[in-house]
């Protein structure tokens, strides 16, 4: 299994928004940058995802499940932009803010730190187990 961070504006797609859309899940469209899709052509059914408020709240809230791999976007007729849908697992018991993550020296070399504007991004095995205890959620 594979783990990845999914960033979204919560005016725009939020955590409650996610969740209400069930087992069915929901098309992660509109992302238009190649290495962010590239990352989603590479993602399997079953990877884990964190879900990233981004914006003013700034913080992870809840862990998605891919349930559909890469397929082109339905919000365009460009056939080079794909998306994968997810589907909500879990909120975090408390969200875990990127000022946490950024004050968490294990987590120096994650990509949000690194390279905050890129919109769907890889996490490491070890940058998962932390986030989910900081979270206070099962890492599974």
């Amino acid at each position: 299994m594979a783990y990845w961070l999914f960033k979204s504006e919560p005016s725009t797609w939020s955590w409650d928004q996610q969740v209400a859309k069930g087992d069915a899940g929901e098309e992660w469209d509109g992302v238009r940058n190649y290495q962010a899709r590239n990352f989603m052509r590479q993602m399997k059914l079953g990877d884990r995802g964190f879900f990233y408020h981004s914006q003013k709240d700034k913080a992870i809230v809840g862990i998605v499940e891919v349930c559909a791999e890469a397929h082109p976007d339905s919000t365009t007729d460009d056939d080079r932009w794909d998306c994968v849908d997810i589907k909500a697992v879990r909120p975090f018991v408390k969200p875990v803010t990127l000022d946490q993550i950024k004050a968490d020296p294990r987590l120096a070399d994650m990509v949000l730190v690194k390279n905050s504007r890129l919109s769907v991004q890889p996490v490491s095995d070890a940058e998962w187990a932390v986030i989910c205890e900081l979270g206070q959620t099962r890492p599974d």
